[in-house]
């Protein structure tokens, strides 16, 4: 299952607030997608995710295996509590976000390019020394990448290769309404 969400203004009485809109798609053994979920709130705080993942449960989710997501820490406590058994796989897209956010738009594509060179790999050893390898040849000239690497190694595993669907959604509707 993939959770996400993204901030759209929404009028509320006389007043334009900002307020998270959240999506949740399953995707079966065979592939197939269908979205299970939406919902508007007004943060993406644990109690609201916990709300909204148990909507899906009260509507006859059961059975997930893996949830793929951003690292929003009311996110990952809700799927924690709600799927229990479950595992949680840090979204690489968010992740790439969330690097380029911390460097110059000069080196972004060297950080893009280092780190496709980890997920080329396709056993898990390999994966795992390609991560290290990237991560410390950041060091000295991208403190803060190699730091958030170091971090996000465990989060960032190969257990299931998928462009986020949801993401690519919001950014189509963004772009094409506004």
């Amino acid at each position: 299952m993939f959770c996400d969400a993204t901030f759209c203004k929404v009028r509320v009485g006389a007043h334009v607030v900002s307020q998270a809109l959240v999506v949740a798609t399953g995707v079966s053994a065979t592939g197939t997608r269908e979205v299970l979920g939406t919902a508007v709130g007004e943060s993406e705080s644990f109690e609201f995710w916990k709300d909204f993942l148990t909507s899906l449960k009260a509507r006859g989710l059961h059975g997930v295996h893996l949830v793929i997501s951003d690292a929003h820490s009311g996110l990952k406590a809700a799927v924690a509590q709600q799927f229990v058994g479950a595992a949680w796989q840090r979204c690489r897209v968010h992740f790439m976000r969330n690097l380029h956010g911390v460097v110059p738009a000069k080196q972004q594509p060297v950080v893009t390019a280092g780190v496709r060179t980890i997920f080329a790999h396709t056993d898990r050893e390999d994966v795992a020394a390609q991560w290290d390898q990237v991560a410390d040849s950041f060091q000295a000239p991208m403190p803060k990448v190699a730091a958030m690497m170091r971090e996000a190694k465990p989060t960032c595993s190969r257990s299931c290769r998928s462009r986020n669907p949801i993401g690519r959604r919001f950014g189509r509707t963004i772009r094409s309404s506004g």
